[in-house]
């Protein structure tokens, strides 16, 4: 099954959830605010993506962090942080077949949920 990390109100988010609609691929979609994301999963998506690409330095929530805890949230010590601030991570997160990835554009989709014919 494909998990959809993301907010009901973020515009790549509601992109990415309706191509899936769109293509009829089944998915859950789950709001970080509210889920109840664990640190193990927050590291695990941190394993497999690399700090720099799991969390968003464009984000509000990351411009409002001090120095201190921007520099820690890169670090795995950070995940506390990051499980406090679940909109630290970027949108939209996709538990698939071939792993996790970030982000949407419909070349990304069609590659990773169509296969070839």
């Amino acid at each position: 099954m494909i998990r959809v990390y993301g907010i009901k109100n973020c515009d790549t988010v509601k992109k990415a959830v309706s191509w899936l609609n769109e293509h009829n691929i089944e998915h859950e979609f789950f709001d970080v605010k509210t889920c109840g994301l664990t640190l193990k999963q927050i590291d695990a998506w941190r394993e497999a993506l690399g700090a720099d690409t799991l969390i968003n330095k464009r984000s509000t929530t990351w411009k409002q962090l001090s120095p201190t805890d921007q520099e820690r949230v890169l670090q795995p010590q950070g995940l506390a942080i990051v499980l406090a601030n679940p909109t630290l991570i970027k949108r939209p997160l996709v538990e698939h077949h071939d792993g996790v990835s970030v982000g949407f554009s419909e070349a990304q989709y069609s590659a990773l949920f169509h296969s070839p014919s």
